[in-house]
């Protein structure tokens, strides 16, 4: 049960200070916030103090070269995150009610995500809701993480380490690495290669396949290989890695239904191991708590539904 501080609180709660305590702490600085918000400075300090003393918390420690959010404050800013993300959501879900679904829908990805079934929902979705419009930034999987957790989109689509806490994340397919070679490379376009003829060879990598990283097994068939130890060149970007395979800066792993449209137009040759090859699932990622709009809510019900009624093996590209 609330106590009774508790339930006249949000009564008696300025909700712009909230506002205002969100831009300082993401502008760290008083000045900076009051520059964002073309307000003078003592104007911030003072919606900060009155914030404190509200919460009966200390929220800032701000000493000369110092900005610390303090834990209390830390959890007020995430919770203001929250509030912001609800707000700015109104317009979409006041509309909802109309005949016609309208607004808007951000999709956050890693690089290069090639999925049939993904591509079939939002061709669906698409011709369904000719008024819905789409915003697709890509990112690398941490930070689409950051940014679901963080209430800053509704959908991503990512790699795993773990399954983060309180984030909704289901597999959405399955694809499995294999190695390549450029046009340029001495075993291009050659067949029966002995796995011994890849020892010290070098080799480019992403930038995810570290220990206990989510391409873990990826960094572990460069090992298998022989390959040389510690990549030539690294990136986060698929394209990228693909471009260093290409031009021969090294031998690197890309996902095998990728690659294959790149093999048959001689841009790029498979090397051994062809078996017991690393796999690698791809999630979608929705944080429960946070409101979508009314087509965000409606696409990823269709995600869902498609994962549900599609079986693994249909959703495994190998």
């Amino acid at each position: 049960m609330r106590r009774p501080y508790e339930q006249r609180f949000s009564w008696k709660l300025d909700w712009n200070l909230l506002r205002t305590f969100m831009v300082v702490v993401e502008q760290r600085s008083v000045s900076k916030a009051a520059d964002f918000l073309g307000l003078k400075q003592p104007t911030i300090s003072g919606a900060l103090k009155r914030l404190e003393e509200t919460t009966g918390h200390q929220l800032i420690e701000r000493k000369p070269n110092r900005f610390h959010v303090t834990k209390a404050g830390k959890a007020l800013y995430n919770e203001c995150v929250t509030i912001f993300t609800s707000v700015s959501q109104l317009p979409a879900l006041i509309s909802a009610g109309e005949e016609e679904l309208a607004g808007h829908v951000a999709l956050i990805c890693a690089s290069h995500v090639i999925s049939p079934h993904l591509d079939r929902v939002l061709d669906e979705f698409a011709q369904r809701y000719p008024r819905v419009t789409y915003s697709m930034v890509v990112a690398e999987s941490g930070e689409v993480v950051s940014r679901i957790r963080e209430n800053q989109a509704s959908l991503g689509i990512c790699l795993l380490n773990d399954q983060p806490k309180n984030l909704d994340c289901r597999v959405l397919f399955r694809e499995y690495f294999g190695l390549y070679c450029g046009p340029r490379h001495r075993l291009f376009g050659k067949t029966d290669i002995a796995p011994s003829e890849l020892k010290g060879e070098s080799s480019v990598s992403f930038q995810t396949e570290t220990e206990r990283g989510p391409l873990d097994s990826v960094a572990r068939l460069r090992v298998r290989a022989g390959l040389s130890p510690g990549p030539r060149g690294v990136s986060s970007n698929l394209n990228e890695v693909r471009r260093m395979i290409g031009a021969n800066i090294g031998i690197g792993a890309l996902p095998v239904h990728i690659a294959r449209q790149d093999v048959e137009n001689g841009k790029l040759w498979q090397l051994p191991p062809y078996s017991r090859l690393p796999k690698v699932e791809i999630f979608l990622v929705t944080n429960p708590r946070r409101n979508p709009s009314a087509p965000e809510a409606a696409l990823i019900e269709a995600l869902h539904a498609m994962i549900d009624e599609t079986p693994m093996a249909e959703r495994t590209y190998s």
